[in-house]
């Protein structure tokens, strides 16, 4: 595949528009200095292993460049939320249990079970919490697929997909980057890229990259650590390429270290919970400060720390009538991460979280080469994880006699006549171990047959199998308390569980042209998710819980849940108009899940099957081309959901919509450029907006996040000569907003998390040569 890095020097020198060919989600703009000559660049992806052009591609699929992604400064996997359509829940931590694609998320933020939204780097699964969410440099393109992907890659992700691929080496031409960034809070970005031919069929191109903010939320509190929401991270790779006459080879190792801090959390002041605190505390606990303040003791710290080691070989042979590609992948990883749950100065609840892990996968895939009518491609994967973490949370003893019990625990001691009640210097601590080994495979076929011209059938089917051993060790609690909040018993040792689950996964496409510049298609796919084990409960019996009064379990199991499946069925069409001058790729689905994979609270966070959920949504995209001088990008989304069957988990849920999931969203940007000197000059705004999002399955409004937009604006110069200057404000209009929130439950308050990154003035400096 060609790549699609171009040279932005080359582009200016033959007369291109600079944005135009920045913009190019979904196809780069190319220009000419004439207003007749103006036409839309075809891009081309890899999204049904074969190199096609995005419009004709039968999948919802938005694909954004590496001059895209670094023009709007995305610099990180999450950050690709804001332009891509059906694409909601970004956070500022390693989790990606809050992402969501059409409405579905994760939902379980623990180890036992698999993220509905699959994440990979050049068709190599990225893992889970703590280990997936990684840097974006020297890129070549990111696609985002919506919809089950079962048959793209080695894994499942019945929600969509997030596909990322880095920069290959170049066997041409000895060529680099180098660029330096700087901003208020101490902002400091830096990354630099060589591209080293060694020989005609050796290559290699080493890449690093540096970024680094002080926090921007103070600690209204004075406890613990202030100017929150700070990162410091580094990573590095380096890829080699080989090739001889029918084969070629990329290999790749990364390594990233990275510190930022965990969410922090504002509860949400209301009219029940927060004054019943305030009654049976006798003090006031509603947070202090403004909304960009948080409020809390942090007693088991706020950190986010994780380091990452990645190992990768693609390896490609031609056999004449078709490619076969071997793909060979492995990840090991260090993650500790801490945070302040419950978002107040009264240590409510604390979560702390380390966890150690390993990954492998194998992929062997055969693609059709020819003109024939049939076009193929088949393959077959396999998996192995290991995975270790430990959980810990902790609360103050009297805040929660007070909340549960409304007087202190040495009132509630003498009351019930348990004895005298004696203080943890580490109060209520709650911990457990929990261990997994996991492993699968999966096999796939696809077939596309033209049965003219204009029209085209196809058919796949996978066949997936996963395979779980896991354990679950609650350790028995210091406190007088006993496992009070967390859990609601101990085990003596490890609980251990193994169950297997396998389905098959259909998915049939039809594709019609009526013109060059047209495409309609229609699709109906089956998606399926495994099922898994529950990372903070335990299955007890009342008969099972021990009489010592410390509640140990004596013949416990897992909290194990079932796979989740999901029929979707989409429409779409894509095309050209005005002689390439208007680009629009639209959708509309239907989908329904069945068994939704959900987490609740009930002696321990628990993970269950729960009823149904059906949607509707539209998609879409355009870009068009103004005027030789203008560039516009625009993406929106809307969605309707509902839920039904879960009244067990949440009373009164049935019909009411997913949380996190926005009903609309918009993002765009627009682009003028012209000549100036001996360059060209760059003016662009770019703006993402969404309307609110409920925190949990109650839909309750007092509790809801509201509505919100965000609008960043850049000025940049290059010259013919390689260099550019960029500044840009990012969120001008400093809008104040979280990434979400969540609903009250019981005594514990409902809070905010993420709070938006105020104005943020910067500018880079940049030079490349070689090209």
């Amino acid at each position: 595949m060609t790549s699609l890095y171009k040279s932005r020097t080359h582009a200016i020198k033959a007369g291109a528009s600079l944005a135009a060919i920045l913009l190019s989600a979904g196809g780069a703009i190319a220009q000419s200095t004439d207003d007749d000559n103006l036409a839309i660049e075809e891009v081309t992806v890899t999204a049904q292993k074969r190199v096609q052009s995005t419009q004709d591609v039968p999948v919802s699929i938005t694909a954004f460049d590496a001059n895209f992604t670094k023009r709007v400064n995305i610099d990180d996997v999450k950050d690709l939320v804001k332009f891509a359509p059906g694409f909601a829940g970004d956070s500022k931590d390693s989790f990606i249990d809050y992402i969501n694609i059409r409405g579905i998320s994760t939902n379980d933020f623990g180890v036992g079970g698999d993220p509905s939204v699959g994440f990979f780097k050049n068709g190599l699964y990225q893992g889970r919490n703590g280990v997936v969410v990684t840097s974006m440099f020297d890129m070549e393109r990111a696609e985002v697929l919506r919809g089950p992907q079962g048959f793209l890659f080695g894994r499942n992700a019945i929600s969509g997909a997030v596909s990322l691929y880095t920069a290959k080496p170049n066997f041409d031409s000895a060529s680099g980057y180098v660029e330096l960034g700087a901003g208020e809070r101490g902002i400091l970005e830096m990354e630099a890229w060589a591209n080293i031919p060694m020989n005609d069929n050796f290559a290699l191109r080493l890449a690093a990259y540096h970024s680094e903010e002080d926090g921007y939320a103070d600690n209204a509190a004075e406890i613990g650590d202030d100017n929150l929401v700070a990162h410091d991270k580094t990573a590095f790779r380096a890829t080699a390429g080989l090739r001889g006459d029918k084969w070629d080879a990329t290999l790749m190792v990364e390594y990233e270290d990275r510190e930022q801090s965990g969410s922090i959390y504002r509860a949400i002041v209301d009219d029940e919970t927060i004054p019943f605190l305030n009654e049976v505390l006798g003090r006031d606990v509603s947070p202090r400060g403004t909304i960009r303040d948080v409020d809390n003791d942090a007693k088991l710290g706020n950190y986010d720390i994780g380091e990452v080691v990645s190992l990768s070989a693609e390896i490609n042979f031609d056999l004449g009538f078709a490619t076969l590609t071997s793909l060979t992948g492995y990840k090991d990883h260090d993650y500790s991460y801490a945070e302040d749950f419950d978002g107040m100065r009264i240590g409510f609840n604390d979560y702390a979280q380390d966890q150690t892990g390993d990954y492998f996968e194998q992929e062997l895939r055969l693609v059709s080469q020819g003109d024939g009518p049939l076009s193929w491609y088949g393959g077959v994967s396999y998996y192995k994880e290991n995975i270790d973490a430990f959980f810990r949370q902790r609360g103050d003893e009297d805040v929660m006699c007070a909340a549960y019990y409304y007087y202190s625990c040495s009132e509630v001691f003498a009351y019930y006549g348990w004895g005298e009640f004696t203080p943890n210097a580490d109060g209520l601590l709650e911990a457990n171990q929990v261990t997994g080994s996991y492993h699968g495979w999966g096999a796939y076929v696809d077939m596309t047959y033209a049965v003219s011209d204009k029209f085209e059938l196809g058919a796949s089917m996978r066949y997936s199998k996963d395979t779980k051993e896991f354990g679950n060790y609650i350790l028995p609690v210091a406190s007088d308390l006993g496992p009070f909040w967390a859990f609601g018993v101990y085990t003596e040792d490890f609980v251990r569980g193994e169950n297997s689950w396998d389905a098959f996964t259909p998915r049939f496409i039809a594709r019609y042209r009526p013109n060059d510049d047209w495409m309609i298609y229609a699709s109906a796919t089956r998606g399926f998710k495994a099922g898994g084990f529950g990372s903070f409960a335990v299955e007890a019996d009342d008969d099972d819980v021990g009489d010592d009064g410390l509640l140990l379990v004596a013949d416990a199991t897992l909290n194990q849940f079932e796979p989740e499946t999901v029929w979707s069925y989409e429409v779409g069409v894509k095309g050209d108009m005005l002689n390439r001058r208007i680009r629009m790729d639209l959708s509309a689905y239907h989908y329904r899940y069945k068994d939704l994979q959900l987490n609740y609270f009930d002696k321990g966070t628990r993970v269950t099957n729960v009823g149904r959920v059906k949607s509707w949504g539209l998609e879409g995209t355009v870009q068009a081309i103004v005027s030789k001088n203008v560039d516009v990008f625009v993406a929106g989304s809307w969605n309707e959901n509902e839920i039904s069957g879960a009244n067990a988990v949440e009373p009164g849920s049935n019909g009411n919509r997913l949380p996190g999931s926005p009903k609309f969203t918009i993002a765009g940007l627009a682009s003028y450029h012209t000549e100036v000197g001996n360059g060209e000059m760059n003016a662009s705004v770019d703006f993402r907006a969404q309307t609110k999002t409920y925190g949990g399955l109650g839909n309750v409004e007092q509790f809801a996040n509201g509505g919100w937009s965000d609008f960043s604006a850049r000025l940049s110069y290059e010259s013919f000569n390689n260099w550019k200057i960029t500044a840009y404000i990012e969120n001008i209009f400093n809008e104040a907003y979280f990434d979400g929130t969540s609903e009250a439950s019981d005594a514990f308050p409902a809070h905010g998390f993420g709070i938006s990154r105020p104005r943020t003035v910067g500018m880079r400096l940049s030079y490349r040569f070689g090209e």
